[in-house]
This record gives structure tokens, C-alpha cells and sequence, in this order.
């Protein structure tokens, strides 16, 4: 299997189909992200906050790949928000990941002095420790008040991106910036009975696929990055195996019908959700 890539706005190919650790229990991640990458998955997407970084560089440091074939992802948490603390944080990361440089490196959340974070992003990115830099959670309003103020464009925007909230607008809006769309919770994490969808099971019969298979297929065919998370190696394997075979047109406008253009977890526009998402970067 050759994995398919996008080329960031940079020049950056960038695999279009990774391996998310969030909730990896850092005792279990080594493991997990071993057996991802054993099975065939190239790029790594973590975070400062999942607290497994050091098992993402464990695993990428025994795992035999060489270092330029992986894509190692990771975010800046609220807590380190700002230009001096952000500058430390990159370093921290760094070093627990074992590595000289970070492929793509995203702001985690719209809050606190994401300017100042960006900025010493902006800085490592022309220093070498990163290949690509980005913002993740950002919505239209934030991520066009950033974009029109920084020097770097952000080359990427993480977002929750699935059937039931497939970011069409908001993808119009990062285009016209040269942002690429990544998908967090490409299962909905199971939510609105995705996994037993009646029209993505339809979908999947016909082409022998899962319901799974054909939400991620559908999301690479709209041009979305996509990192879906397991823990069961056989998962994984599946989860990787969606491009020997492409929707048609009308599969993709049926699927596309199920779009709510809303949230199943939170939103940023909602004050208790930006309380409780401040209070985590104190």
C-alpha cells in the first residue's frame, strides 16, 4: 500500500491518513503507536496535554522506520500559551519526542496568547524544528483574525470533522488561505449512532467496506486529512485499508445529506465550554 499524501501550502507532502493517540493511555502508547506504525501507518498525531508524547518517541525511536519516512504531529496546550512559554514547550516536546524536529506543529486551542504561541512557533518553524505549522479547534472567526495577523499562514487547522459535521464553510474559508482541513473524531467518537448508520452501512455493503471505511473514504475524498484512533491492531489495519476503492458521486452526495453543520461535543462559541476549556490552561 502506497499512502496517499497532500501537499501543504509549504511544499510539504503530508500523509493524508495517520494514527491519533489521543486518550492512549501513556503506559499503553509505546505499544500502540508501534503496532500502528509496524502495520503501515506513517504519520503520528499527539499532544502536549495527551500526556504520551515520551511513548509516541519511544515507539518511533525503536520502531526501525527511518526518521524522515515518519510525520510526527503534536500540539501546544493552553497551559503554554504565550511567546516564552511556548518557546520552552516546543523544546519540552522535542525532547520527550526524542526528535530534532516536529513535522507539524498546531496551537491546540483558540485561547490565551495564541498570538505569542504562534509567533514562537513562527520563530522554530525558520530555525528548522518544524516542518509545518498549524492551529487546531480554531473556528472561521479566530482562524481569520490569526491568519490575517501572522507572517506564517497556518498550513493546517485541526478540527472536528465527520459525517454528522463535515465543515464545509469553514473549509471554503481555510482554502482561500491555502490551509489544509485534518479531521479530529472521524468517527464521531462514536456518537449519533455512527457506527450503526443505516445510510453509511448501505454505503458499505455495496463496496465490501465498513462503516468506518466509508467515513474515512469519505472524508479523503473531500480533501481531509484523517487520523482515527484504536487500540486493536486488526482496527488499525482496517482503518488503513480505504484506498482500494473510491465512493461515487451519488454516495457522496448521500453522505453528504447527513450533515447536521454542528458540534457533538462542544462549542467554542458556548461560554461554559470556553470556561471550562480556559480553566484546564491555568
Amino acid at each position: 500500500m502506497t499512502m496517499e499524501t497532500v501537499k501543504l501550502s509549504n511544499g510539504v507532502e503530508m500523509p493524508v491518513l495517520g494514527y491519533g493517540v489521543y486518550q492512549v493511555n501513556p503506559q499503553e502508547c509505546e505499544r500502540c503507536v508501534s503496532d500502528a506504525i509496524s502495520v503501515g501507518y506513517r504519520m503520528i498525531d499527539t499532544a502536549q496535554a495527551y500526556a504520551n508524547e515520551e511513548g509516541v518517541g519511544n515507539a518511533v525511536k525503536k520502531c526501525g522506520v527511518a526518521r524522515d519516512e515518519l510525520f510526527i504531529v503534536t500540539k501546544v496546550w493552553i497551559s503554554n500559551a504565550g511567546y516564552e512559554k511556548a518557546k520552552t514547550s516546543i523544546d519540552e516536546s522535542l525532547r520527550k519526542l526524542q526528535t530534532d524536529y516536529i513535522d507539524l506543529l498546531l496551537i491546540h486551542q483558540p485561547f490565551s496568547d495564541y498570538y505569542g504561541t504562534y509567533r514562537a512557533m513562527e520563530e522554530a518553524y525558520k530555525a528548522g524544528k518544524l516542518r509545518a505549522i498549524g492551529v487546531s479547534n480554531f473556528y472561521p472567526d479566530r482562524f481569520i483574525d490569526l491568519a490575517e495577523f501572522c507572517e506564517i499562514k497556518p498550513m493546517v487547522n485541526q478540527v472536528e470533522t465527520h459525517v454528522f459535521n463535515q465543515q464545509r464553510k469553514p473549509q471554503e474559508i481555510m482554502r482561500q488561505y491555502g490551509t489544509q482541513v485534518m479531521s479530529w473524531g472521524p468517527f464521531a467518537e462514536g456518537r449519533n449512532g455512527f457506527f450503526t448508520n443505516p445510510v453509511l452501512k448501505e454505503i458499505g455493503d455495496k463496496y465490501g467496506k465498513t462503516v468506518a471505511q466509508v467515513a474515512l473514504r469519505f472524508l479523503i475524498q473531500r480533501d481531509v486529512v484523517v487520523i482515527p484512533k484504536s487500540t486493536h491492531k486488526e482496527r488499525m489495519v482496517q482503518n488503513l485499508d480505504v484506498f482500494d476503492f473510491a465512493l461515487s458521486a451519488a454516495d457522496m452526495e448521500t453522505i453528504g445529506k447527513l450533515d447536521k453543520a454542528e458540534s457533538l461535543f462542544f462549542s467554542h462559541y458556548d461560554p461554559d465550554t470556553v470556561k471550562f476549556l480556559t480553566s484546564l490552561g491555568r
